[in-house]
């Protein structure tokens, strides 16, 4: 492997170009005066000639480096009738490229010591590696191949197409609940066909998938100026940043990216859908509401909100739904259940669920749910309640930005680089945390958890199939409660 490991830095070094032109923002730590926030992250930002959007942070207290390249396209840019498209091309982008064909780049990175993931969500589609940060300009090379030479074949798309189409029967239609929470009760609330659809994929769909739809794919949404690369670690900026200018700046941008519109209209009446489910034990109870848009005020009322209604045991709806009534043994929920509050940039719920006892009727357990969220929206909360959501929240976002991979802020500086283009941004949002009052919980609450912003979506157990399917008003296909996330 070490002979491998030296071939891939000469090949590196062939590929290496003329300087390229490059814009570069240096994004100082902030002001202390002026901002309260307790995480500073060292940032740099740079945008190559050719689009591609280049993140860097220097941490030096583990001898290792966490490389991330993040495309713009997510479950919302499948085209009509491949629905799944994009689960199955993150399969296909990981079987190897020109230069490091099969197991190859796997082979690299985990005899270096290193490990490597990817995911697809909503709006975007990710590869990720840790590795030792002697082996960081490897990894870059091997990114930027991947990038500007993946193996596209039939071979690969009958291989992958199969894995995928397995995952949906493992994880989708042989599993209890299905998609029930994370896949079919947006589907239930959205009218925009892109925000729902059955993103992990209709077999028929997987099935018809056709070398030419993956190339055009491919050259629609793979291209260097649909993506960033985030770099993290004990890394030197100036070699860093060397490494992906050779590496990555000859890669010519693609078209400009096809416009879609995700937006979603108005609620303006509660829904309700129905799964009849052969494989669920117990009946399970799922809402949600649609979100204010992301980094408005609202937006962190509705983070506050979450942490008073479902996170943690002391959360309003889990004292009312399992200490106080014993409807079920717990109550989760959630801003963006496939990801975290942060990393999507479009239409999004705030959701809720339990698996309940049989022996409940669901609307006795709903009068329970309304009686807890109307007080929300009639009656102010105390500063204390407030503090303590607050100190929750830094608390989950302290977590996300120090993990021991460092993926959690490789991820949070990506998609601020993607969705706003300022990763810096990390560096504020505490901010908004503290902007939020009890006053604005309360407009929060009454405009976004009204009824007729509701979408309530029914498991009912049908072990024997005769209780007639799934209700028509939920539009669905199979679906699963596992996320199309850590394939490999």
């Amino acid at each position: 492997m070490a002979n491998r490991l030296l071939a891939v830095l000469g090949a590196a070094a062939l590929f290496a170009c003329s300087e390229p032109v490059t814009e570069t923002v240096v994004v100082d730590a902030p002001d202390t005066e002026t901002t309260v926030s307790g995480i500073q992250v060292d940032v740099q930002y740079h945008t190559l000639e050719n689009g591609l959007r280049v993140v860097l942070s220097r941490d030096t207290s583990v001898p290792t480096a966490t490389v991330a390249v993040y495309y713009g396209v997510g479950f919302r840019n499948e085209p009509r009738g491949r629905t799944g498209f994009a689960h199955l091309f993150e399969h296909l982008m990981f079987e190897g490229s020109e230069n490091l064909p099969g197991g190859t780049m796997t082979n690299l990175i985990y005899n270096a010591g290193g490990v490597q993931n990817g995911s697809t969500r909503f709006d975007f589609t990710n590869y990720f590696e840790v590795v030792p940060n002697n082996a960081l300009e490897a990894i870059i090379w091997a990114e930027s191949d991947r990038m500007a030479r993946p193996i596209i074949d039939e071979e690969n798309l009958a291989a992958q197409g199969g894995v995928v189409e397995n995952e949906v029967l493992v994880n989708v239609i042989n599993q209890p609940y299905g998609g029930w929470i994370w896949i079919d009760l947006p589907m239930l609330a959205n009218e925009n066909w892109h925000n729902a659809h059955n993103f992990y994929g209709d077999l028929d769909d997987l099935r018809a998938a056709t070398l030419d739809d993956v190339q055009t794919f491919f050259d629609t949404y793979y291209a260097v100026n649909n993506a960033t690369i985030v770099v993290v670690g004990d890394i030197d900026y100036d070699e860093t940043l060397g490494w992906i200018e050779a590496n990555f700046a000859s890669i010519e941008p693609g078209p400009p990216l096809p416009e879609i519109d995700i937006s979603e209209p108005r609620q303006e009446e509660e829904k309700f859908g129905e799964i009849y489910d052969r494989l669920a034990p117990q009946p399970a109870l799922g809402f949600g509401y649609h979100m204010p848009e992301r980094g408005t005020p609202e937006y962190y009322a509705m983070a506050v909100i979450d942490q008073i209604l479902v996170q943690g045991d002391d959360s309003l709806l889990n004292q009312r739904i399992v200490n106080e009534e014993g409807y079920a043994s717990s109550v989760f929920g959630g801003i963006n259940l496939l990801g975290n509050m942060y990393n999507y940039n479009g239409p999004m719920l705030w959701s809720a669920g339990m698996i309940h006892g049989d022996e409940y009727d669901h609307e006795v357990i709903m009068a329970d749910v309304d009686e807890v969220i109307e007080q929300l929206r009639t009656e102010e909360i105390s500063e204390e309640q407030l503090n303590r959501a607050i100190t929750k929240l830094r608390s989950q976002f302290y977590n996300i930005v120090d993990s021991a991979s460092r993926f959690g802020l490789a991820d949070l500086l990506a998609v601020f680089a993607m969705f706003d283009d300022d990763p810096s941004r990390i560096n504020r949002i505490e901010q908004g945390f503290d902007q939020v009052t009890p006053e604005l919980v309360l407009a929060t609450a009454q405009e976004y958890l009204r009824p007729t912003n509701r979408s309530v979506l029914r498991v009912i157990p049908d072990p024997d199939g005769t209780l007639g399917g799934q209700a028509e008003d939920t539009d669905q296909g199979d679906s699963g409660t596992e996320t199309p996330d850590e394939d490999q």
